[in-house]
């Protein structure tokens, strides 16, 4: 007789993922001695959207100096009030370091100007100074806390002329009301005005913020505007303040022309990517116009070159769009206006139609398909549209439209989201939406790869758009997971520029487009096991 013992133990240790673990067990207990969201400390999550908090900003090849410190346009009530049309309460600050985040925009210029001929403006969306250091100590296990830090690729990279400052993000106003079938305003100042009370916000991202309700806009002290992405991006891409929701139009609704145009209209090749859908906040101002961030349809045509509600005639349309969006469909939205379009959410089929180099269109697309390789799909147009100059177009995505969540552990297993009564079950991904998908490092090298071959001279955009839809969901295996993801796309581009010329032709910034309001009570909770043996 065979006697068949089979002995049953415990995971080792190390079979655990401890990020995913505290992450589930904050939100069952709704409460984390390492840290929380929002502003009440005893309570996991107490907010789960955007705060004021100022963010932080990377240089590569140039510098920041004409724009921060002795430069800093608040300290000057005229440069304030040129900004904004009025003087925020509390927004003078003599000595402030900070700059805004519309001389992001200026920056680019400035490197144009100075003989640049490759602008990369990389923007972590939602990822202010806690979310970057709790990514950077889960990676590295070295933990700072102030300045630039340490632990990440773009934290440490010295190949070029680097440096390192933080900005306002506080839009024009809140509350402003539009009619998107119009495209009109209809009130003009919204309900809440934009600013920076540094003495309460504090004048750098690691200083105690001294009213937890500022942030959120909720002071009895100082009441200013927070940021959503969409006004944010204009800032970055326009150079303006705008009320919360436009897309590259100013506080009454005018048209304002994104840097990409500017330089399309010199020659320069312009190009899109981002890990969310494609028309969504932040890529859409790359390159549209539209009085609200929600016409997704519309914003898409004008990124493509189509007719849309805005631009009847149609815009040139950028060389290179790759994102997510892939598979969402709705039969209504009433968001979007009268010309939605029943079906994908994010491009309509006729224009997705018309675009294609199969009739007749200017695009290559490369969209998911079954059973093929997604990094497969994605190389083949690439070669396709470089080898007869044509554009690129690729469209992807799993759940919600964005592309797959990588975790903290760099693997593809969210677990459960705070919830305002329930948790919020974990996404979980077929062996299909991670065959199919690509990632964020591939969509930047396939774009640049398209754009090299179109000009010597080129402007892309890069979103990493996940780490918002993380923090939104206040889940912290996420987030980490969407900065190293982030941060891999980072390195691969370093490596191609380094491979390519190097950085006399290129300028690269990475930024966010505002922040969340994570706040990191005990870094030591987030060093890796094999750090500390």
């Amino acid at each position: 007789m065979l006697l068949i013992v089979i002995v049953c133990r415990p995971a080792a240790a190390h079979d655990v993922d401890p990020i995913a673990k505290m992450q589930t067990d904050a939100v069952t207990a709704r409460q984390a001695d390492w840290g929380h969201w929002g502003p009440t400390a005893e309570k996991y999550s107490s907010w789960k959207t955007h705060s004021n908090r100022l963010i932080p900003v990377y240089a590569f090849g140039i510098g920041l100096d004409s724009v921060s410190g002795k430069n800093s346009l608040y300290r000057d009530a005229s440069a304030i009030k040129k900004l904004y049309g009025y003087v925020p309460k509390n927004t003078l600050n003599p000595e402030a370091e900070y700059f805004d985040q519309t001389d992001v925009y200026q920056l680019q210029k400035s490197a144009i100007a100075s003989g640049k001929k490759r602008v990369i403006l990389f923007v972590f969306d939602g990822m202010d100074w806690d979310t970057t250091r709790v990514a950077a100590i889960a990676k590295s296990g070295k933990v700072y806390h102030e300045g630039r830090g340490e632990g990440l690729h773009f934290l440490d990279y010295r190949g070029v002329k680097t440096d390192f400052g933080y900005c306002v993000t506080s839009p024009h106003n809140e509350g402003t009301a539009v009619d998107v079938n119009t495209q009109t305003i209809v009130n003009p100042d919204g309900k809440v005005r934009g600013g920076y009370d540094a003495s309460l916000g504090g004048d750098a991202p690691w200083r105690p913020v001294t009213d937890a309700d500022y942030p959120i806009g909720k002071s009895k002290k100082t009441k200013h505007a927070y940021a959503e992405s969409s006004a944010t991006a204009t800032s970055l891409t326009c150079g303006i303040k705008t009320y919360n929701d436009a897309m590259n139009v100013d506080f009454m609704g005018r048209e304002v022309q994104p840097i990409a145009r500017t330089l399309q209209d010199d020659g320069f090749a312009i190009g899109v990517v981002t890990s969310v859908p494609i028309s969504h906040a932040t890529p859409g101002c790359a390159y549209a116009n539209n009085v609200h961030r929600n016409d997704y349809q519309d914003l898409t045509r004008d990124l493509i070159g189509r007719p849309s509600v805005y631009h009847p005639g149609g815009l040139s349309g950028v060389d290179v769009l790759i994102g997510g969006g892939w598979g969402i469909e709705k039969d209504k939205d009433g968001s979007q206006g009268k010309n939605y379009v029943p079906g994908n959410k994010y491009i309509a089929a006729a224009d997705l139609a018309a675009i294609d180099v199969d009739n007749g269109g200017k695009y290559v697309v490369a969209q998911r398909t079954p059973g093929v390789a997604g990094p497969t799909v994605l190389s083949e147009a690439v070669q396709q549209a470089k080898q007869n100059d044509k554009r690129l177009f690729g469209y992807f995505g799993a759940q919600g439209g964005h592309l797959p969540y990588q975790t903290a552990d760099g693997k593809y297993n969210p677990v459960v989201s705070y919830g305002s009564s329930k948790p919020v079950k974990a996404e979980v991904y077929s062996e299909a939406d991670l065959h199919e998908s690509v990632k964020l490092d591939e969509m930047a090298l396939a774009a640049i790869d398209v754009l090299d071959a179109r000009s010597d001279r080129w402007w892309l955009m890069i979103e990493s758009g996940d780490v918002d839809w993380a923090n939104h969901s206040n889940n912290i295996d996420n987030s980490i997971g969407a900065v190293h993801s982030g941060d891999e796309a980072f390195a691969a581009i370093v490596s191609w520029i380094e491979q390519n010329g190097g950085w006399d032709e290129t300028a690269l910034i990475l930024t966010a487009d505002h922040g969340h309001y994570f706040n990191l009570d005990r870094p030591d909770a987030f060093i890796p096991t094999s750090k500390t043996q």
